[in-house]
């Protein structure tokens, strides 16, 4: 922000702040706050990031936005507000979430989200509800009201079967679509990685040079 008052900019620009993923709370300092679960679980402790959104006359100030998002959608948002044309040769998960940055009252995109831990499903949420059938190797009957409950504390399955069916139908939906290793569907629309012609590493290491890991990988310093 220093930076981009010094050009004169900071009025001109969006600025997002977020993370990756949830944090390990595991004695770096971390937290999650009420929500369950830590960094690599599919729990919303595990998948819930903060992020906020600057960019002055443009997004109105104080807005706070529980509608469903992902850091997928920033790729289709920043191509939209800079005019660029997305491929139409691959499926892009990503929504514009410019109206959800700039209005409290519109909703989400996104209708549906699924949780993999690695090729395998293990649940799914709509803007209300979220169905857990698996975790790692065990499987689960366990379903949510992230709006009521958003630190999965109390699980309502057998109380709610028409949602638990309907949730389950999307993973089917899901399943045949991308595939689910834990079900042994391979899935129609698997898509092949991204490849680059030629590439480097951002980074190089220099064997002179001290390896240098994140502060919170240190322990007993």
């Amino acid at each position: 922000m220093h930076e981009l008052k010094t050009l004169g900019l900071d009025d001109n620009t969006i600025v997002i702040f977020t993370s990756d993923n949830g944090s390990r709370c595991r004695g770096q300092g971390g937290s999650n706050g009420i929500l369950r679960g830590t960094k690599a679980t599919t729990w919303e402790g595990g998948q819930r990031v903060p992020c906020i959104v600057r960019w002055p006359n443009k997004i109105p100030k104080g807005i706070v936005c529980r509608e469903l998002a992902t850091s997928m959608d920033f790729y289709p948002t920043l191509a939209a507000l800079g005019n660029a044309t997305l491929p139409n040769d691959r499926v892009i998960d990503g929504k514009n979430i410019l109206p959800l940055m700039q209005s409290k009252n519109t909703k989400s995109p996104h209708e549906i989200f699924f949780y993999y831990m690695r090729n395998c499903l293990e649940a799914v949420r709509n803007t209300e509800w979220k169905l857990h059938v698996r975790k790692e190797d065990q499987e689960i009957k366990e379903l949510y009201n992230l709006r009521a409950d958003p630190g999965e504390t109390k699980n309502l399955f057998k109380a709610n079967p028409e949602v638990v069916k309907e949730l389950t139908t999307k993973m089917d939906e899901c399943r045949r679509d991308i595939g689910d290793e834990a079900t042994g569907i391979k899935g129609k629309n698997i898509r092949p990685a991204g490849r680059v012609a030629n590439p480097d590493t951002l980074t190089h290491y220099d064997h002179e040079h001290p390896y240098v890991i994140a502060m919170y990988d240190l322990y007993g310093g």
